[in-house]
């Protein structure tokens, strides 16, 4: 038997995010560093979900729980849903850490297993991007939501730099090839990198996931009240204190967004 035929690219991108794990709060982007950052992502999601009071939030690749313990501090009851044990097993450490009562759950976020009618809230940052089947993906989201509950996205068009995006991305890759910045290490360690570049190239927006896309399939899965948001200048401008200012400025120049839309009552 040819054990590769049968390893999915949906596999591929559980394993890689399972070694992702060991570094990933290491990473300014993933973790938060500081307590303005927490603030603005806070003010982030209260502008589109308002604050939890009780009500229940499914957190989809949740990874080490940055996004679930956002959602608790806002006052939502949450359940985070991850593919990789090991960015589980970090976010139930940092769970009892806190003594907070989250509950984690070992799942895919384009097959959830969650009930019909179940979430007053779904959230996921940096999912969209690594969507096998997007359109499969909204339909469940779509299913798994309350009517009248809240979809939550925050993503990005990583592909498809702006022109002020690829000046400072040449800039920074120019000071790190003369020594003058640290290597950029965001992948992870060794071959990830190369990794990453593999699965992006064949996932359904290898070609980049512009905000206009994404909020079209929403549409055809059947969301409405779409609000696409892309006014993240609270959470760059506090993410460059734990950046170098050239990756600080691109970062901030990529197309980035958020975006809500509802599942109609």
């Amino acid at each position: 038997m040819n054990l590769a035929s049968n390893f999915s690219l949906k596999d591929e991108i559980k394993a890689y995010w399972s070694e992702r794990a060991a570094t990933f709060d290491e990473q300014p982007g993933h973790e938060i560093f500081s307590e303005g950052e927490r603030a603005a992502w806070q003010a982030l999601f209260i502008r589109h979900l308002g604050r939890g009071e009780g009500r229940r939030a499914v957190d989809l690749a949740c990874g080490t729980a940055v996004i679930s313990h956002l959602l608790d501090d806002i006052g939502f009851r949450v359940t985070g849903i991850d593919w990789a044990e090991p960015m589980l097993e970090r976010a139930r450490c940092k769970a009892a850490a806190r003594k907070r009562p989250i509950e984690f759950l070992l799942g895919d976020a384009e097959v959830t297993m969650e009930p019909d009618n179940s979430a007053d809230v779904v959230t996921n940052r940096h999912l969209v991007w690594t969507l096998v089947d997007p359109a499969a993906a909204f339909r469940e989201w779509h299913r798994i939501l309350k009517p009248g509950g809240k979809l939550l996205i925050v993503d990005g068009d990583f592909v498809n730099p702006g022109p002020l995006s690829r000046l400072f991305s040449r800039l920074s890759a120019l000071a790190q090839k003369l020594g003058l910045m640290a290597p950029d290490k965001r992948h992870g360690p060794g071959a990830l990198g190369e990794t990453h570049r593999s699965i992006l190239s064949r996932v359904y927006f290898s070609n980049g996931a512009r905000a206009e896309e994404v909020a079209r399939l929403l549409t055809e899965a059947g969301f409405t009240d779409i609000r696409v948001d892309f006014d993240l200048k609270a959470i760059h401008r506090q993410q460059r204190k734990n950046f170098s200012l050239l990756k600080g400025l691109e970062r901030a120049t990529q197309h980035r967004y958020a975006i809500s839309a509802v599942k109609p009552v």
